[in-house]
């Protein structure tokens, strides 16, 4: 599978978020259709079939998104 280059999931991300709050706060048909454009877009980015699974999806890629795995550090 193609993924997308973490800066394009990211500005995504971001534009989803800012999207979901205008949506709280107005509830205008034009927000309501970006919303579902970029949720589109980042079900196909992410492989997935429903927004909330993007989101999870699209965050994990970015950078710093995982923690370290420190099992080989001594104690």
């Amino acid at each position: 599978m193609l993924m997308a280059h973490p800066a394009v999931l990211r500005n995504l991300v971001d534009q989803y978020d800012t999207l979901r709050i205008l949506q709280a706060e107005n509830g205008e048909a034009e927000v309501q259709r970006r919303m579902d454009d970029i949720a589109y877009t980042l079900c196909v980015a992410t492989g997935t079939r429903d927004i909330d699974a993007a989101l999870i999806a699209a965050r994990h890629q970015l950078p710093g998104a995982r923690p370290q795995d420190d099992s080989v550090l001594t104690t």
